[in-house]
């Protein structure tokens, strides 16, 4: 039997436009949904549930006043929750630090404004781990995230509770962001296909800086049409932004029905972390998605070795850096996990000479690296060294085994983050235990279009929308 939850987001949307589900029905169904399951999982910190029944039924009376409802915004009633290191004016706004565990938002971030704009229903903030640094999302002030395919294992980071609410059907979609894989990881780890965008694509204001343009935020969804429909909404360069993507000939959901024609795809499945080693079950899903590419018509190489394993010390800089950025107050400073104190200590050590330097020796690196990444339409990695991981497997260990831990778990990812490439989870293979191994495939700077039309051209090819959870019928 078909449940409202098994409906798509752009499905979602468009029975909200034809009256034929109500956006209180929607935000009720949720609502209910999360007050049932949502300690299992670990999706939510904050749950907006008087603020999203208020804008639900004012949405309905929107549709029902609509002479025309077929124009109202492409996302009307739909409920979608924000990411904790977002902010929301007026709500709850804890970073996932107990040092910030009694904030408010003062100001909405200029994505929450899209999506506002766009007609969604707030249903609260989402987990993410301590100021979203790790690549797992357990914390001090709420439950872990867990993948619903086994709920003894993490659901990622750092957008790990967005993907383990639209993955148990907490959500029909969700706000994430990546800055060294958080929207990539969860959704491998949870069966997901997510985007990150190409660099200056989707604003990081008012708030948030852009200064070394690894972090943007995207869309985490169960279809390609309906992170694509997402990317549309939250898509837009604003004033004082430092980066501007490259603009794209229609539509992004347009790019999801279109033939991508026959495509060069380039492979690779060495690490660029020293001594990461690639999962049985990540060769084997990497290995089935290039026999697909190629069963599809595409040509599909080996990728010549573009970035070499003597940049990780340089984004280790760039990354302890960043952790500095959220001021924490000299007497909450014991209220920081021992892996957000090493992570600033290491950003407190390092002098502005030595930022500048490894700033400037990755673009030196990128500058001979985009010419022989640019022969090709996509670029093809696993997207995890990895199967998903037990709660605990990075968060029980010393700072330094923790972080060497999660490098060896993410080797491919933070690439993308530093070349500012567009990237997507493709969420193609399940292991024989049941768990996803996603797939991740890089585009050229400004890309996005092509890799959400080949994307849906796997989906089509390979579906995984029926692939559900146990929780998902809970």
């Amino acid at each position: 039997m078909t449940q409202t939850h098994d409906l798509s987001a752009t499905r979602m949307a468009a029975a909200v436009r034809s009256r034929e589900v109500s956006p209180v029905e929607l935000a009720d169904h949720y609502l209910a949904r999360i007050e049932r399951l949502n300690e299992q999982v670990g999706a939510y910190v904050t749950v907006t549930a008087e603020r999203a029944r208020e804008e639900a039924r004012r949405a309905e009376k929107a549709v029902l006043d609509a002479a025309d409802p077929a124009e109202l915004p492409p996302l009307h009633g739909v409920p979608v929750p924000i990411k904790d290191l977002n902010m929301v004016q007026g709500v709850r706004m804890t970073f996932g630090s107990a040092a910030y565990a009694e904030m408010t938002g003062f100001a909405d971030d200029h994505v929450v404004t899209k999506l506002a704009q766009a007609g969604t229903v707030l249903l609260g903030k989402t987990t993410t781990p301590e100021f979203g640094l790790p690549c797992y999302t357990e914390g001090d002030v709420a439950p872990p995230a867990r993948t619903p395919w086994d709920l003894t294992r993490s659901a990622g980071g750092s957008s790990g509770g967005a993907a383990a609410a639209v993955a148990s059907g907490l959500a029909p979609i969700a706000q994430g962001s990546d800055g060294g894989g958080s929207i990539r990881i969860p959704s491998s780890a949870c069966g997901l296909f997510g985007i990150k965008p190409t660099r200056g694509r989707v604003s990081s204001g008012p708030i948030i800086p852009d200064l070394f343009g690894l972090a943007t935020n995207g869309p985490i969804a169960r279809t390609v049409r309906d992170a694509a429909l997402m990317l549309d909404v939250m898509a837009g360069h604003m004033p004082g932004d430092l980066y501007r993507a490259p603009q794209v000939d229609g539509s992004f959901l347009s790019f999801a029905d279109r033939a991508p024609g026959r495509l060069r795809i380039a492979r690779s499945l060495e690490p660029p972390v020293p001594g990461a080693e690639v999962h049985p079950d990540c060769v084997a899903a990497y290995e089935a998605a290039s026999a697909l590419l190629e069963e599809l018509g595409h040509e599909v190489v080996d990728l010549p070795q573009v970035l070499g394993a003597d940049l990780v010390a340089h984004f280790v800089t760039l990354w302890g850096a960043m952790a500095t950025m959220t001021p924490v107050a000299d007497e909450d400073q014991d209220k920081l996990q021992p892996l957000t104190r090493w992570l600033r200590g290491l950003g407190e050590a390092t002098s502005a000479p030595q930022l500048l330097q490894a700033h400037a020796v990755l673009q030196g690196e990128l500058r001979k690296a985009f010419p022989v990444m640019d022969e090709f339409d996509a670029v093809l990695h696993p997207t995890l060294a990895m199967p998903p991981v037990p709660v605990g497997y990075f968060h029980d260990q010393e700072p330094e085994e923790n972080f060497r831990r999660q490098a060896n778990f993410t080797p491919f990812t933070a690439v993308y983050n530093i070349s500012g490439q567009p990237a997507v989870n493709v969420p193609l293979h399940w292991n024989d235990d049941g768990l996803p191994i996603g797939i991740m495939l890089a585009g050229r700077l400004g890309g996005e279009g092509t890799l959400i039309s080949l994307s849906a051209q796997l989906e089509e090819a390979r579906p995984w929308i029926g692939r559900k959870p146990e929780i998902w019928t809970a």
